[in-house]
């Protein structure tokens, strides 16, 4: 059986470029102590925006493992895959992300849900985790409201992953069950009740994704009531914990927190929830690479700079287009979007100083990052163009991406080491 450790990281490569250098920080943190597992993550979403398929991040997965000689696992997801999207992902991916969300609320046969309320009568009343002080109470209204929202989204969970199964063979593969990109958070007690019905369903997932308090833009720091959000991961590792005993669920069943990169106000919550309970977690990000690529872009000045400025340029004067598959989960201020004929006068020290996620620099913008972040589109079109700026800049941008993911988001989490300013100003 395939098996997922304890500490591991999604990483996003849009452009299938920087794979060494995502790896490379992963390397970092074994010689500091900890095993970080690498999980190279892309949506269909993504492959369809980029034009690119999803034998492309296995096969640079596989060359950044060679060439670094990688000894332990690493694993390429089908992220954010439903049905009707899964086939593309099957003979490339040993990872499933199976996102639930669009289910969500969509009601279930009213028998199945009377069912599901008489097979679990232990759900109902008090419930102490051993990894909480706080109890959780499920009524016998909580119990059947939630079984109406969630059930018939865990149905079609289930069937996504016997589709699965049915083509990688049983244990052959990782599935996560996501219930993230949806209108509001999932309580503990919620999220118990989830659980049930995963194991009803006979789904081994190995990570659930739930939805958090609080908002998780792109690319930018977490919004949000801290201690509620520290309040809330310790019951949902209580959830789990819970869950593995009595639902038979996988013994390394942990947390996915899509964090939509740069979540780094959480991150000293995260490290004391998984070392105050044994507890592991799955810290997905994504674009941050992408922002590494254009930064780099963008110190090397010149060319680099110029088509930095140009994408800047081009999203835009897009933005409603490229915004509109994330309105979510962004957060734009239109009137701090500098003019592009402005932009077209920066130098590379005011560029890279408006798009690194540095919050005490003045010049930093966090509306100019997010409208970057998802202008990864304009990229793509842009073609060779792009992608021989990063090959020649290579050496630049792959200092970033290492430097940005393992001090800025591995070792915070996984260490418990403190964030660093921006990514420059740390130090291997």
């Amino acid at each position: 059986m395939i098996s997922l450790d304890k500490f591991s990281i999604g990483v996003g490569d849009r452009f299938a470029h920087q794979a060494n250098a995502q790896l490379q920080a992963c390397i970092l943190a074994s010689n500091a102590g900890v095993e970080v597992i690498p999980v190279w993550n892309k949506s269909n979403r993504e492959h369809t925006i980029v034009g690119s398929e999803p034998a492309s991040v296995r096969a640079a997965a596989d060359a950044a493992v060679t060439e670094l000689g990688w000894k332990l696992p690493y694993f390429c997801d089908a992220d954010h895959i439903n049905l009707s999207t899964v086939e593309r992902f099957i003979p490339a991916c040993d990872f499933y992300t199976i996102d639930v969300a669009d289910w969500i609320g969509k009601p279930a046969d009213p028998t199945s849900i009377d069912q599901f309320v008489r097979r679990h009568p232990e759900l109902l009343g008090v419930i102490q985790f051993q990894a909480s002080s706080q109890p959780i109470e499920i009524t016998p209204d909580l119990l059947r409201r939630t079984a109406g929202k969630f059930l018939f989204a865990i149905q079609e969970a289930g069937k996504i992953y016997r589709r699965i199964e049915a083509s990688k063979g049983k244990g052959q593969f990782i599935p996560e069950v996501s219930m993230d990109e949806t209108d509001y958070a999932q309580t503990p007690a919620e999220l118990l009740i989830i659980l049930s019905a995963i194991g009803d369903e006979s789904i081994p997932i190995q990570t659930i994704a739930p939805k958090f308090s609080g908002r998780f833009n792109k690319g930018v720091d977490y919004v949000g009531d801290i201690a509620q959000f520290a309040r809330e991961i310790a019951l949902d590792i209580g959830a789990i914990q819970h869950a593995i005993e009595v639902y038979g669920l996988p013994l390394n069943l942990k947390l996915s927190i899509h964090s939509g990169s740069d979540k780094f106000s959480i991150y000293p919550a995260i490290h004391q929830a998984i070392g105050r309970f044994s507890a592991g977690v799955h810290l997905k990000t994504a674009g941050t690479t992408w922002l590494e690529e254009v930064i780099g872009l963008a110190e090397a000045g010149g060319d680099g700079l110029g088509l930095a400025k140009e994408i800047y340029a081009e999203a835009f004067a897009h933005a409603a287009e490229l915004c509109a598959p994330y309105a979510t989960v962004i957060d734009i201020d239109p009137a701090r979007l500098p003019a592009p004929t402005d932009v077209a006068h920066w130098s590379s020290m005011e560029f890279t100083a408006a798009l690194s996620h540095n919050t005490q620099s003045p010049a930093y913008n966090p509306s100019f990052r997010q409208l970057l972040h998802v202008g990864f589109k304009v990229a793509a079109k842009l073609g060779n163009r792009y992608l021989d700026l990063l090959e020649s800049n290579e050496e630049i941008i792959a200092k970033n991406v290492t430097e940005n993911l393992f001090a800025r988001h591995i070792g915070p989490v996984f260490l418990g080491y403190p964030v660093t300013p921006d990514s420059s100003s740390s130090t291997l």
